[in-house]
């Protein structure tokens, strides 16, 4: 079922040349190849587009973002600020629970 054999091919020509008759067939090709052409040129001026720019950007590379700059840029330790301040007598008896 997959597969089109000769006799697919035939059955489906003759239906082509019942539904169109003769005089119609030799138009319906043509307009069939120019469709087929016209898709191909559209397609091969894509590439070279594609290709264009590929080249543009390869010769001038666009200058790198801000963000990509400051991700760059050399990293500075903090200024330790803080220190931790010591624990008065106040502090740890607020600390310990009364044992019942």
């Amino acid at each position: 079922m997959g597969e089109f054999s000769l006799t697919h091919i035939l059955l489906v020509a003759v239906i082509f040349l019942i539904f169109f008759g003769p005089s119609r067939l030799p138009q319906l090709g043509q307009s069939l190849g120019k469709a087929i052409r016209g898709f191909k040129d559209g397609l091969n001026e894509i590439n070279i587009d594609s290709k264009d720019v590929t080249h543009q950007r390869l010769q001038n590379p666009p200058p790198p973002d801000v963000t990509q700059q400051a991700h760059m840029a050399p990293t500075q330790k903090p200024a330790a600020t803080e220190t931790a301040a010591p624990a008065t007598a106040s502090s740890a008896e607020s600390d310990k629970k009364p044992q019942a």
